[in-house]
């Protein structure tokens, strides 16, 4: 199948400033010895480019530019090596379950990609997990078994070891397709990748820690890429008591963070959220958290970096109220 693919001095795209993460990941779940089902997704980075469904034998495009710079012949070829692993992979989880006499219900997934890092070099992975516990990886020319697997994985090993045939094919896939695929990727999806979408911050209180304090919410959302630094202020000292939470997708592919701090209620006075993040060309977003009549007022300021240091400017903006 190589020719299909003849590598060529493939050349990073200028968008790759950063290391990129690709990945295929895959869930199979069997509820039986005779019913089983697989679902898959691609993802460069944050952003999902494929999908394929158990129902399905195409993986799909989801974003207009998943194929990359590949042949419509490339593709096809390719899909259908995915087409005979997937069947494979049926077939050998249930031999293995009849062997080793698993117990049904059980699920199994599977990472492989690589990270290709600035410079054109790549690191390439593959590893399974079983009833979500890691169990074994691909290494080099061969699979090994996992730390803290269990004894059973061992029979496993030497079993795939001996299909030299898959293991030839799994190592042209990590060692020259999926680099040369992840550059096609960069190359055709260059302007949504490079894509930067300014956050949007504002402050709340959270339900009462505890008598006498306050939480104090600090939410971030509408940014992209996902990278952003979210900390409570006090001047230019970091809280160490800030509590970040979960990234939560939106629906339009930013994200969502909140950071939480537990203050006493007259300490709160004074506090500042900070965000950073790429797409403000070197500024901060600051906002205040301060107490005006019987009501809490956040002021939206700007801080600008300077060479020689950090100088806050406060500039007029949106002010918003809330009755305590």
């Amino acid at each position: 199948f190589s020719d299909l693919f003849l590598m060529k001095n493939v050349f990073l795209s200028p968008v790759l400033q950063r290391s990129v993460l690709f990945r295929y990941l895959q869930i199979s779940s069997f509820t039986n010895s005779s019913w089983m089902r697989t679902d898959a997704l691609i993802l460069l980075g944050e952003l999902q480019t494929h999908s394929w469904s158990n129902a399905s034998d195409t993986i799909s495009f989801v974003k207009p530019w998943a194929q990359g710079t590949f042949s419509s012949q490339q593709w096809v070829h390719l899909q259908n090596i995915f087409r005979v692993f997937r069947s494979s992979f049926t077939r050998d989880i249930q031999e293995f379950a009849k062997m080793l006499s698993l117990e049904y219900p059980m699920e199994l997934q599977l990472s492989g990609g690589c990270e290709v890092h600035p410079g054109n070099v790549s690191e390439h992975f593959l590893h399974v997990a079983y009833q979500g516990e890691y169990i074994l990886s691909f290494q080099g020319t061969a699979w090994e078994p996992a730390p803290q697997a269990p004894q059973w994985v061992d029979l496993v090993i030497k079993v795939l070891n001996q299909d030299d045939g898959t293991k030839e094919t799994v190592q042209w896939l990590l060692n020259d397709i999926f680099s040369q695929f992840v550059n096609g990727l960069l190359e055709t999806g260059k302007s949504e990748l490079e894509k930067q979408v300014k956050p949007e911050a504002w402050l709340s209180s959270g339900p009462s820690p505890g008598p006498g304090h306050l939480l104090l919410v600090c939410h971030v959302s509408g940014f992209y890429p996902k990278p952003v630094w979210v900390m409570w202020m006090r001047g230019e000292q970091e809280q160490q008591g800030t509590q970040r939470g979960d990234f939560l997708p939106n629906g339009d592919e930013t994200w969502y963070l909140r950071a939480t701090l537990d203050v006493a209620a007259g300490e709160a006075a004074g506090l500042a959220c900070r965000v950073k993040h790429s797409s403000l060309g070197g500024q901060d977003l600051v906002l205040y958290w301060g107490e005006k009549g019987l009501g809490l007022c956040w002021k939206w300021t700007q801080v600008v970096l300077k060479h020689r240091g950090i100088e806050g400017r406060t500039r007029k903006g949106r002010l918003a109220h809330s009755t305590a």
